[in-house]
């Protein structure tokens, strides 16, 4: 029988970039807590619409939660959901502050349940293309390495996102995706220095950043600007043999909000205009053909974490280490000083 699955909120995350990822890994999205009642009936007509998240936890049967509320709301209910005897995912950030996200991972384990952070850029088409460049060897020695997420979104909307509240801001929202991928593949800096700002008109959060970290001899940027109608890399790094850079972003946002099925050949894969490219030392190029993006992997281990009692795909503690260093970069950008990290990344 297949594992049944509640949604505590109904707009675009989890709509459109949750839910389909649910259903072609083999689960039912049983229940939806969300008042757009008729739309949620429409597009999943096998679920059943309760009106918010306490009638959700009364719904019997179901094996896991899946938090896509707005970020506030992200830590109560995780915990309500755990107490309630019910397996969590939660869309980053997790929560606004390192020490809520430890004792909610102190809570799933004392409770023996399983709780998952969507970090679903892991499994992006560029960042798995720039794990198989780096494991390979392709580059040597990293001395510089550099990620971005940037956006052309220069008017402020009236939405949650943009609007001051704990873990609001573009540090938490796109930042946390990059300082995951930037611990996955470098490991935790020795220290780091950020200007965190608000660049747009009327913007009461924090829209961009620029936060450099170092880790020995290997300098780590990443940074976020709202005014770039042409991205810079999303990638770029360099080391003593070479360098490796990749434009574009990974497809299946687009594809998931375009109705493509995640089991459809070509869900995740990207364009030749998108491939990354390795330019060595002595000018050679040579294009490097993108990984197939694989969002669908998230879910597939959530399933089989739960089923078998394994490891689920992205844990609770591995994402307060990244809501640490959004904290510590804050405090960086407020106090105007470099912060040293210690190996697990807590400052002070």
């Amino acid at each position: 029988m297949a594992l049944k699955v509640g949604f505590s909120g109904f707009g675009a995350a989890g709509r459109y970039l949750h839910a389909p990822l649910v259903r072609a890994a083999g689960m039912e999205v049983a229940a939806l807590a969300t008042s757009r009642k008729e739309e949620a009936a429409e597009t999943f007509p096998e679920a059943r619409v309760v009106p918010d998240f306490d009638a959700l936890l009364d719904v019997q049967g179901l094996d896991l939660v899946v938090v896509v509320t707005p970020n506030v709301f992200h830590a109560p209910q995780v915990r309500a959901a755990l107490e309630a005897g019910l397996n969590v995912v939660v869309d980053k950030p997790a929560t606004p502050t390192r020490g809520e996200a430890e004792a909610l991972a102190d809570l799933a384990e004392a409770k023996g349940l399983k709780l998952a952070v969507y970090h679903n850029r892991r499994f992006d088409s560029d960042f798995l293309t720039l794990e198989k460049v780096v494991r390979e060897g392709h580059l040597g020695e990293i001395a510089n390495a550099r990620f971005t997420m940037d956006r052309f979104r220069p008017v402020v909307l009236d939405r949650w996102r943009d609007r001051p509240a704990p873990a609001s801001g573009n540090l938490y929202d796109l930042g946390s995706h990059l300082i995951d991928q930037a611990l996955l593949l470098c490991g935790m800096p020795d220290w780091l220095q950020a200007d965190v700002f608000a660049q747009r008109p009327g913007s009461e959060t924090a829209d961009g950043f620029e936060v450099l970290m170092g880790k020995g001899r290997q300098r780590l940027t990443f940074g976020v600007t709202l005014f770039s109608t042409s991205p810079r890399d999303r990638f770029r790094f360099e080391g003593d043999k070479g360098l490796f850079r990749k434009p574009g972003i990974d497809p299946q946002e687009e594809h998931l909000r375009a109705g493509m099925d995640p089991l459809a050949p070509g869900f995740g894969v990207e364009q030749p205009s998108d491939f990354g490219e390795i330019v060595f030392a002595d000018g050679t190029r040579r294009e490097i053909p993108s990984e197939k993006g694989d969002w669908l992997t998230f879910y597939k281990r959530m399933r089989a974490a739960i089923e078998t009692g394994g490891d689920v795909p992205v844990t609770m503690r591995e994402a307060a280490r990244t809501i640490g260093v959004i904290e510590a970069a804050h405090a960086s950008a407020r106090d105007g000083r470099r912060i040293a990290l210690t190996p697990e990344g807590h400052w002070t």
